[in-house]
Parts: structure tokens; sequence; C-alpha cells
């Protein structure tokens, strides 16, 4: 957002100072900045300002809960439980705690992407020190619920840590009324500036972890490493427009999002990936039966779309967020992603449904499955000879 980077240009023109130094006006001032900018990152969730920690962006913060808490109650607690769609960067912090010695529960979702609440629960054990669960899918956009997993935490005394880099700032998140303990976000969701993030860590009741960095001791001892401003005012400004501009932002994206939906879905042989009903309206995943995604994607050259998450679509391999939801390899390879936010048009929707329809036309035309499929050809009922 171009009201973003009015905010960080002084920083970068006049406000030099050292956050952390209190011993002259330089420091001052800019710390008095940060604190205003961690006052509009806590006001987004209904946090206290104090519980808001500063990172590099959501993989940081993500890191630091899935390692941190773990690390600290590892005596009498060596068990997690998270789920099979979460971020690659949960996924793999969670796997790593396996290498050191503890028990890590990876549950299953419906075919709509959503966590059984009773399999959760019977999955809490007396040693489990902590349950990851993302707020909204970063692929297919389905939301988790998060009070019924924030009350079940709750009642059985387990730490409850969500990954919201994808909601944060877009669908409403109260935590305190929610029960969870711990949050990651990333600034650039919000249209902030990459490269900046947060996590909020519960204080009363207080939440412990271990520092995943050593060194001076900042951000609460949690986080060291001096912060830099720019960055930090730049996601608090972003966090002061979110909270402003909510409702705006929300309808306008539900709308395009159920122009563009409508318009893909018109297409033959299309399906639209996770639950319509408990999802965020600006991420669309839709599956175009009988054409390779990635085809798809080079043809679309002049679009910004990805086949997975834009953190793993340079691998070929198909999504395993779709693999969990129990989608075959040829519907995951079929899928695309679609986002939507504050600044798309009406416009680029309209050429991005006229562009896909043509494109998956001209593919499907090459493809001799496709031509196989239209003269009634049951393809399940052949038998493909291996190689």
């Amino acid at each position: 957002d171009p009201r973003v980077l009015d905010t960080m240009l002084k920083f970068y023109t006049g406000l030099y100072g050292n956050p952390h130094s209190n011993t002259h006006a330089y420091g001052w001032e800019t710390n008095k900045e940060v604190e205003n900018a961690r006052k509009n990152v806590a006001n987004v969730i209904n946090a206290d300002p104090k519980e808001i920690i500063f990172t590099s962006g959501a993989t940081e913060s993500n890191n630091m809960v899935l390692k941190g808490v773990p690390r600290f109650y590892k005596r009498s607690k060596k068990h997690i439980i998270t789920t099979r769609t979460e971020h690659k960067c949960v996924l793999e912090a969670a796997r790593a705690m396996v290498n050191e010695g503890f028990d890590v529960k990876f549950l299953n979702v419906d075919n709509e992407g959503l966590v059984n609440l009773k399999e959760l629960e019977e999955a809490i054990r007396p040693d489990t020190c902590l349950v990851s669960v993302m707020a909204v899918n970063n692929e297919i956009g389905v939301m988790q619920p998060l009070k019924e997993i924030g009350s079940i935490c709750k009642k059985h005394k387990v730490y409850f840590h969500t990954d919201a880099a994808q909601a944060y700032g877009k669908v409403p998140i109260d935590v305190n009324e929610m029960n969870i303990d711990l949050l990651s976000v990333s600034s650039h969701k919000i249209y902030g500036p990459k490269g900046a993030g947060a996590v909020f860590v519960r204080r009363r009741p207080r939440v412990r972890l271990d520092p995943i960095l050593s060194g001076g001791g900042q951000e609460r001892g949690l986080r060291s490493g001096t912060l830099p401003p720019p960055l930090v005012a730049g996601f608090g400004e972003a966090a002061r427009l979110v909270v402003q501009e909510n409702d705006a932002d929300i309808a306008h994206i539900k709308r395009l999002s159920e122009k563009l939906t409508k318009g893909l879905l018109s297409i033959p042989d299309t399906s639209l990936n996770g639950s319509a009903e408990h999802r965020y309206p600006g991420c669309v995943n839709v599956s175009f039966a009988y054409v390779e995604g990635e085809s798809l994607l080079m043809a679309m050259r002049d679009i910004a779309l990805s086949s997975g998450s834009a953190c793993t679509s340079a691998s070929l391999e198909p999504s395993y967020v779709l693999h969990a939801i129990g989608k075959d390899d040829a519907l995951a390879h079929s899928s695309i992603r679609f986002g939507i936010g504050r600044f798309t048009t009406e416009e680029e929707v309209e050429y991005v449904v006229d562009a896909i329809s043509k494109r998956v036309k001209f593919l499907r035309e090459l493809s001799p499955l496709w031509e196989m499929v239209q003269e009634g050809i049951d393809l399940n009922s052949i038998e493909w000879s291996g190689h």
C-alpha cells in the first residue's frame, strides 16, 4: 500500500536511531514509533501491545513457537499436535522436533480441509505441550474453527498456537475470545513491507518458550537482534489501515471472489477445492480436469497465479494440501490458486475468467484424455500399461 511506504520513508531520510538505544533522543524517537506500531499490530487481534514480539515474518514466528515452546517444557511434555495441511514452515519445524525426541501427531483433515474436533480432542495426551492449527489455509483458503479448538485446548490445559499469516487482518480474530496462546503473522500479507512479522505470546497466563536466536535479548528476551524500524513502522501502518478499512476490504473481496468463482466454475469439468462454506474469499483454488496446471501457468504469464503455495510452486510435486483433502494426482496437478486483494479490480477478474476459459479450451483440445472423455470413454475402466 502506498500509504505504508509514506510512513517508512522518514526512517530512510532522518530517523536513523536504534530503537534499543535509550540514552539519547535519536533512540527515543525511533522507539516511540516502534511502540506505536506494536500497539497497532496488537489492536488487530485484541492483544496487549506487550504480547507482540516483532520478527522477520511468519516463518520465523512459526519456528519460534514450534521449537521454543516444546524445548522449554521438554522435561515433562514431549508431545505436539498439528495438521497435515499446515504451511511448510510449520510442518518442517514439527519434523525437526521429532529429531529432538518429541512425538508429533499430524492430524488428517476431511475432504473439505477441516479438522475433526473430536479427533483433535482424542489426540491430546497428558504430555501434550502444544497444538498448532492454522487459521486460514494458504492454498485453499479454508478457515478452521479457532474458537472451538481454543476451548478444547483450554479445557485440557494445552497451549494453542495458530499460524494466522493468511487470516490476520482479513478474518475476525480475538485472541482472548478464541483462547489463542500464540499466533504468527507476516506484514506483507496485509500490504505491509516484506521482511517483517510478529508473534503474539500470551502474558496472562504466561506462555514460556526458549528463544531460538542467541544475542542481546531484545523483544523481552525472546527475539534477539536490532529491529528494522522502517519495516516495523510500515507493518504498524498496514495494521492500522487494515482495521480502518476492514469492512470495505471484506465487501470488495467477497464481491470479486463470487464473480471469479462463478466465472471459473462455469467452465466444464472444474471444481472448487476446499470447503465452500468455511473459507476466506480472497483465496480461490480450482481444479481444471484434463489440463496440466503447470501448462496453464506457463500460458498465462501475464497473470500472477500459482499451482500451490508460492513457497513451493517452484517444485513440480502435486500439492500436499490437495492430497490431504483426497484429491488424486491428476486433479492436484490441474489445480490453480487465485488471490484477490484490496487492489484487485472487476476488470482484472473479467480478464482472468476470459483468458483462463480460452486457454483451458485450447489445452483440452490438445489432450487425448479429453478427447476420450468426449467420446464417452470411462477413463477409470482403462488399464494403463506401466513403464
